[in-house]
């Protein structure tokens, strides 16, 4: 019980320097050989020169577990292996999501994912990024956001009892997925590394303006580095850059090969990997190749689409699945092809002396369960949940 007191102090001591409720001399008086292992995992949160105050705050346990009803089994949304997420509704009326971190391997573990979640996340302002509202630090480990009623982009674009999500939706909701996902790389003060650009952790306003979620597996990447090496290797099969798959590696590149993938799904309708264990990037790739991309369509939008859109999400497509990270767009170069700029195939023709093997994309999944279409590796943070989610 002692133990669990400590740590609780020790994070509220931690987020109250971030909120700026205390002086730098107050912190400097009571910092302890604890406190300095626990603030150096929060260094993204700490940053020496913070662009903005942050908009979060602390909720206290008794908001939250009102809001959910008392963490009402009715309430939950989303379940993974170390988290789970249940909707909620707060006094005044604002409808959350409240993310609870579950047991980790320790304790210690826990109070990591916990900060380095909120590190990452808890500065990052985008319309196309998931706002976070704050966290609670009492009894457990919580962070809260705000709750999207529309769902995520996987479960409307799959859902086989609805009519199929239109082509202007879908044009709009991969260049709000690419604004977001620039900002995070080039916008924010430290570079953000995502690690899991996937259908499922693109939420949809109640306006249907996509928003990238999930950050428990993102990192932070220093500006003076191309990449950096991590471990263990998480992220959802189809959908891994395969320096990343293979070696560990992760840089912006990474998340660009993830974004092929996303744009290949919302102009097919097809999922990375299907119930099958047939790849997305296996059955696209030939079409790419031989630049037949009417194929690549949905089937169920007949003839409604934009053929200058689907060039354009195509190419795009086709260069940032590209094996060799380095011959992959940055997200910059991605939303100037998606927004209007001129497409130059002789700018992004492979040189003969880089000729890369293709990138089979885990044509053969040997995996006995067939119900787990999502093919997911364990994540800290995933929900696992087939229900519209937060994640």
């Amino acid at each position: 019980m002692r133990q669990l007191y400590t740590r609780s102090r020790r994070l509220k001591r931690l987020l109250s320097v971030t909120l700026g409720r205390r002086s730098r001399e107050e912190a400097s008086t009571e910092e302890d050989d604890s406190s300095v292992r626990a603030s150096t995992l929060m260094e993204p949160l700490l940053d020496a020169n913070p662009p903005l105050k942050p908009t979060w705050r602390c909720f206290s346990y008794g908001e939250i577990h009102s809001a959910t009803n008392g963490f009402h089994k009715d309430n939950l949304v989303g379940r993974g292996g170390h988290a789970e997420v249940y909707r909620g509704v707060t006094a005044d009326g604002q409808a959350v999501a409240v993310k609870r971190l579950m047991r980790a391997s320790t304790d210690e573990q826990r109070e990591k994912d916990f900060l380095t979640e909120l590190g990452t996340v808890g500065h990052v302002r985008h319309p196309n990024v998931s706002a976070l509202l704050g966290c609670c630090i009492d009894r457990d480990l919580h962070l809260i956001f705000e709750f999207s009623s529309r769902g995520s982009v996987s479960s409307n674009l799959h859902d086989e009892n609805s009519p199929p999500m239109d082509w202007k939706l879908r044009h709009s909701i991969a260049l709000g997925t690419a604004r977001g996902l620039h900002y995070l790389h080039k916008g924010c003060q430290r570079r953000i590394i995502h690690r899991d650009i996937k259908a499922s952790n693109i939420l949809l306003t109640s306006n249907l303006e996509p928003q990238i979620s999930d950050f428990g597996l993102a990192k932070w990447l220093p500006s003076e580095w191309t990449h950096r090496a991590v471990a263990p290797i998480e992220g959802t099969f189809g959908c891994l850059a395969p320096e990343y798959f293979m070696h560990g590696l992760v840089g912006e590149k990474t998340d660009v090969f993830a974004f092929g993938v996303f744009l290949l799904e919302m102009v097919s309708g097809r999922k990375p990997v299907d119930g099958s264990h047939k790849s997305l990037l296996s059955w696209a790739r030939p079409f790419l190749k031989d630049d037949t991309i009417q194929m690549l369509v949905d089937p169920r939008l007949g003839e409604e689409y934009d053929m200058g859109q689907l060039r354009r999400l195509t190419f795009a497509a086709s260069l940032c699945i590209r094996a060799t990270s380095t011959l992959r767009p940055s997200m910059t170069e991605v939303l100037e092809l998606l927004e209007g700029s001129e497409i130059s195939q002789d700018q992004w023709k492979i040189p003969e002396e880089e000729d890369e093997q293709e990138f089979g994309g885990f044509d053969d999944l040997d995996d006995d369960d067939d119900d787990d279409d999502d093919c997911d590796t364990p994540s800290t943070s995933s929900t696992g949940s087939s229900q519209p989610q937060f994640s």
